[in-house]
């Protein structure tokens, strides 16, 4: 197992910042979003059940009117890339059943080992919490993958700016989520600062360690 150093984690956490202006004409390298797409998809989540989705937006038209809904912030036209988090309204017995079809599939395992399993993500999930519950859940799951996504981009140098900063229904309705049980719930503009974006040269400012961290 390769690692990097503790300084080279604490320098690039440091280099990173939530982006306010980006170069629009510096694209991130397609081997670089090949791996940004594998770290989004490697995210851990409850029971390891899929939750949510990435939405990645191409289309220069669809993002001209996201901007729109998003209070006209630049970062969504201009950053080399546009990811909605978007998280599944439910999660029904199928899903489950497809999620244990996988796991047998990929881990070679008879799919009655697991059926322990299936009972605790039916009466955890689909049966133990109401829809508004569910939902919260799954966007919880979803901000684990947004989390994820930052870190790894930061790794790599490139520039990410997490956004709540939109209306999501009307996302919803210009991504044509509601057809796939999605309702957006954050998003994140990827690319490379601007030599003009003010907020670059800042000094970070996060509480001292004693004043963050409580140890029992």
């Amino acid at each position: 197992m390769n690692t990097i150093s503790r300084e080279q984690l604490i320098q690039q956490l440091n280099w990173r910042y939530a982006t306010k202006q980006y170069d629009p004409n510096r694209k991130i390298s397609s081997e670089d979003w090949a791996a940004l797409e594998e770290a989004m998809r490697l995210t851990p989540s409850s029971y390891g059940l899929p939750s949510w989705k990435a939405v990645v937006v191409t289309d220069p038209e669809v993002r001209r009117r996201l901007q729109v809904f998003a209070f006209d912030q630049s970062q969504v036209t201009e950053a080399s890339h546009l990811v909605i988090f978007a998280a599944k309204k439910q999660i029904t017995e199928q899903e489950v059943d497809e999620y244990l079809n996988l796991v047998a599939e990929i881990r070679s395992t008879p799919r009655t080992s697991l059926q322990k399993f299936r009972e605790a993500l039916i009466g955890g999930v689909v049966n133990g919490m109401d829809e508004a519950a569910r939902r919260a859940w799954a966007a919880r799951q979803a901000y684990i993958g947004l989390g994820n996504f930052i870190n790894s981009a930061a790794l790599l140098g490139i520039d990410a700016s997490p956004m709540e900063g939109f209306l999501p229904d009307e996302f919803d309705r210009v991504l044509g989520l509601d057809k796939h049980g999605l309702h957006a719930v954050v998003m994140v503009a990827a690319g490379y600062r601007a030599e003009t974006d003010k907020y670059a040269t800042l000094t970070k400012v996060r509480p001292a360690k004693e004043d963050f961290l409580m140890e029992v």
